[in-house]
């Protein structure tokens, strides 16, 4: 069944416990159907946190987001002996959209997401008990966390652009497929205006967010979240005015720890996500070997220290004539966090933005920031040329944001260079897209969608 039209989604009414664990509740009870016909504050609030479960929806899984962009990458591999496909399609054959937990990955949830979301401003407007503010900060939170699922869809899809309206009726005509730069278009709609609800949303939200947003959890506190996606959205589009703008309204902030941000929080609970991407020992997501090979020196001549996020193991970890000495630390147990944006990747946005605005002495001191801070690295001298601020950037983003994002392939994405990206084998690609799933492609026939086939990766 296509996602736009006919997807269930009863996924998205979870509850959150007294601890901060996500649950999943009986699917039956409430549904969808009661909270649009008949909703309440309570129902609000549990369909409000029933989005934090949908935007973590696949990024602990060792076939979700963070793992798969980590593949085409080149941050990681999988290994895993019983699906050779994280090999054979990943890297040789193509993303296949008839493949739903590859190629076709990473896009129905999102959306499922989506419409949740707009299932939830449709209930609000009619909800009795529930105050002018309350009711403002709950369209603030929900346009914000759409916002943020439009983006992990245009990350996979890229220039195939995708849709956007997707309020239709579920047996409707399919949602168009809208360019790229209509998409993040949207997104700044969507921000910009869950930051004005926020701005009217009071002292509190009506309902309770997770442990990961500790930081966020209030409506005057979210707002830093919201301009920081949006810093990140508008320095994918290359709009770096906008993006020093939304960096002041974010929580950027030198003297704060370089891990501070919002995150997905999972946990051993009952019925909660475990994140998968913990894999002690390396049975199946192993580290790219390049990350230690390419690593800068400290004066010492020890590595960056942003390598620790990884560990040599012995023996070597083999599959498919591939072989690396490495796994992650990163994820040290199945209750770990999953960064969504943080207070380094923000440091790094504005290095961009102040470099492409006039000021490359600030960018240049942003990153000895980071290049002392995070790595260890003496600081360095002016940079030479773009290319050299190019490089350097990079340099610094990957190891910053390591495995935490997929920021590594949609990097070098967005400054053209995809074709710099390792290739252990000579029969290996490195693909610049996914696929949009077959389903979505039947749903559109007899007019071909671009984007339909392994061929056009």
């Amino acid at each position: 069944m296509r996602v736009i039209r006919g997807l269930s989604l009863v996924g998205t009414l979870l509850v959150a416990t007294s601890c901060g664990d996500l649950l999943v509740p009986d699917y039956n009870n409430p549904s969808l159907e009661d909270l649009t016909s008949n909703p309440t504050p309570a129902k609000i609030a549990q369909a409000a946190q029933g989005l934090l479960v949908g935007m973590r929806a696949q990024q602990g899984a060792q076939n979700g987001y963070v793992s798969l962009l980590g593949i085409v990458g080149r941050e990681s591999y999988n290994f895993d002996a019983a699906d050779p496909r994280f090999i054979t399609e990943m890297l040789i054959s193509g993303l296949d959209g008839g493949s739903p937990a590859f190629g076709g990955n990473l896009f129905a949830f999102p959306y499922r997401n989506i419409r949740g979301g707009n299932i939830l401003l449709e209930a609000v407007e009619t909800v009795v008990g529930m105050s002018p503010a309350e009711k403002e900060a709950v369209r603030g939170f929900t346009k914000t966390i759409q916002a943020y699922d439009y983006l992990r869809v245009v990350n996979t899809r890229d220039d195939l652009g995708a849709p956007i309206d997707v309020a239709g009726a579920p047996t409707g005509t399919p949602a168009p497929i809208m360019p790229k730069a209509a998409v993040f278009a949207h997104m700044i709609t969507l921000l910009d205006e869950g930051l004005a609800h926020l701005q009217a949303g009071g002292s509190n939200f009506p309902f309770s967010l997770s442990p990961g947003f500790a930081d966020f959890n209030t409506p005057a506190s979210f707002m830093a979240f919201n301009r920081a996606l949006k810093a990140r959205v508008e320095a994918y589009q290359k709009n770096w005015p906008g993006a020093l703008t939304a960096l002041n309204g974010s929580f950027l902030d030198l003297s704060e720890p370089l891990n501070a941000g919002a995150y997905h929080s999972f946990s051993t609970g009952s019925g909660d996500a475990q994140n998968l991407l913990f894999d002690p020992g390396g049975t199946r997501i192993v580290a790219h070997p390049s990350i230690v090979t390419d690593a800068k020196l400290k004066l010492d001549g020890s590595p960056d220290a942003r390598v620790s996020k990884v560990m040599q193991v012995s023996p070597p970890r083999s599959s498919q004539g591939i072989t690396t000495e490495y796994v992650f630390t990163i994820y040290n147990a199945n209750s770990s966090p999953v960064a969504i944006i943080r207070n380094e990747e923000l440091i790094l946005l504005r290095v961009e933005a102040r470099y492409y605005t006039g000021d490359p002495v600030g960018a240049l001191s942003d990153i000895n920031f980071i290049r002392t801070a995070s790595g260890g690295l003496a600081p360095r001298g002016p940079f030479l040329s773009e290319d050299d601020f190019i490089a350097e950037l990079l340099y610094q983003r990957r190891y910053s944001l390591l495995f935490e994002g997929g920021h590594r392939w949609i990097d070098a994405r967005r400054y053209g260079l995809l074709g710099t990206l390792p290739k252990a084998l000579p029969e290996h690609r490195v693909f610049s897209r996914f696929p949009f799933p077959e389903a979505e492609c039947l749903a559109r026939v007899p007019a071909p969608t671009e984007g339909c086939t392994p061929q056009e990766n």
